[in-house]
């Protein structure tokens, strides 16, 4: 076999591993070893296991990982999720479809201080789901408003899917972060036009909310002021200092952390029993991120020595495929991956692939990384394995919700989604102009 063969091969039997429920982290290991140890020998192999797991350790932005995933934890304990939606509830009370929008505007603001799409789609399924459906709006609507706007805590920074973005492709997780902003606040913005819309032509399918002036958001402007200021403070300081260049993306997750905490502690919603299970659920999807992407590590540096990247590459050229070509097929192979994979293993498996060809077409990686991030998301919320949409049912207290509902709800919110991309790749300075100035 060729080294080519072998790389191809990996790649076949990687996806065969997962599909039939191998981690994707030791899939990675295993394969990649295997496939070293025909390229060379078993010798060489095991050098290369140790050489990548040490430089991949020793990697100083590696930190950033533990801490955001500490902040984002330490959010939601202390209830920011409930206060967000109240506040917004409050402020779109007076709007038709107030209620949708202010669950995507909440989903934006947990967004900039979590980074996780799961932890937004359990905390609004808790929060916003019952409220909607009290008020009168149908399952489908509530459930698919909620499942949908989680995605945004991958787009709007920090975000957990940058990270390991950046640490793959190796480009400023800073300059990532400043990416997603303009396409996340656009995303929140066409979703809430999207809301509007169906309120005004799609009655049926939201169903009509209640007039019924005991169902009212019982906010003040106190009240909401109260509820308001920590969030804000906390996003400030976090988002604020990273992108007026006080923090590195390091210590804006270390300053964050240490925000939320006090956060936690001001508003007494900070137990011993809640800090521990805290401290053990960020030291368990830590350790889970930094072993995949140690793994990827090494799976990168199989792939580069099978040629098959620049295999790749020679045949599109060979076909006569522009960088649009590529891009496009590229988008399609993610959306059919994300239909059967989960985001970060679809990241691990596919980047070390693309992007020397991305770099051979003289594409910018930034807005690679941010086209490439919203085509996964997009997964995230499509049959059959939409993680989310499985987070938000298992999270559901009313478990009449069938998981059909929830995907038929989230099926208007795709097609803003579709839309966004395509718009992103039309016109690339949407996502660069924030590095530029």
């Amino acid at each position: 076999m060729t080294a080519i063969e072998i790389g191809s091969l990996s790649i076949v039997l990687m996806l065969a591993a997962i599909f039939f429920g191998m981690h994707i982290g030791m899939a990675l290991i295993l394969i990649s070893f295997s496939s070293l140890a025909i390229l060379r020998n078993p010798e060489i192999a095991s050098r290369m296991v140790g050489a990548a797991v040490n430089d991949s350790i020793s990697e100083y932005l590696f930190g950033v990982v533990p801490l955001f995933v500490l902040m984002g934890m330490l959010v939601s304990v202390c209830g920011v999720g409930r206060d967000t939606f109240d506040v917004a509830e409050w402020l779109l009370r007076k709007i038709r479809g107030g209620l949708g929008m202010a669950t995507v505007g909440s989903n934006a603001v947990f967004a900039a201080i979590t980074g996780v799409s799961i932890a937004s789609a359990a905390v609004f399924t808790k929060v916003a789901v019952p409220e909607m459906m009290r008020h009168g709006h149908s399952a489908r609507f509530s459930v698919g408003v909620v499942a949908a706007s989680s995605i945004l805590g991958m787009l709007i920074p920090p975000s957990l899917l940058m990270i390991v973005y950046g640490v793959l492709a190796e480009e400023s997780i800073g300059s990532l972060f400043i990416a997603g902003v303009i396409p996340g606040i656009l995303l929140a913005l066409s979703f809430c036009v999207l809301i509007a819309l169906m309120t005004r032509f799609w009655p049926g399918f939201i169903g009509e909310a209640s007039a019924d002036e005991s169902l009212r958001n019982k906010e003040t402007p106190a009240s909401a002021s109260r509820k308001a200021l920590p969030i804000l403070l906390l996003i400030l300081l976090v988002l604020g200092g990273l992108y007026g260049g006080i923090f590195t993306p390091i210590e804006a997750g270390a300053v964050g952390a240490f925000g939320a905490f006090c956060l936690a502690l001001a508003l007494r919603r900070l137990t011993l029993a809640s800090l521990w299970k805290v401290l053990v659920e960020t030291g368990h999807v830590s350790v889970a991120v930094l072993f995949l992407i140690m793994a990827a590590s090494l799976y990168s540096r199989m792939l580069a020595m099978t040629g098959l990247p620049a295999g790749v590459a020679d045949l599109m050229g060979s076909y006569g495929l522009g960088p649009y070509q590529f891009l496009l097929v590229y988008i399609a192979v993610l959306l059919l991956l994300g239909c059967i994979l989960d985001s970060v293993s679809i990241l691990l498996i596919l980047v070390p692939i693309v992007l020397p060809i991305a770099q051979a077409f003289g594409m910018d990686l930034i807005w690679f990384g941010v086209i490439t991030i919203i085509a996964v998301e997009i997964g995230l919320i499509t049959p059959p394995f939409g993680i989310s949409v499985y987070t938000v049912k298992a999270a559901l207290d009313d478990q009449s919700i069938g998981i059909k509902e929830i995907f038929i709800g989230v099926m208007p919110f795709i097609g803003c989604m579709l839309l966004l991309l395509a718009l992103l790749v039309a016109v690339p300075g949407i996502t660069t102009v924030l590095i530029r100035y």
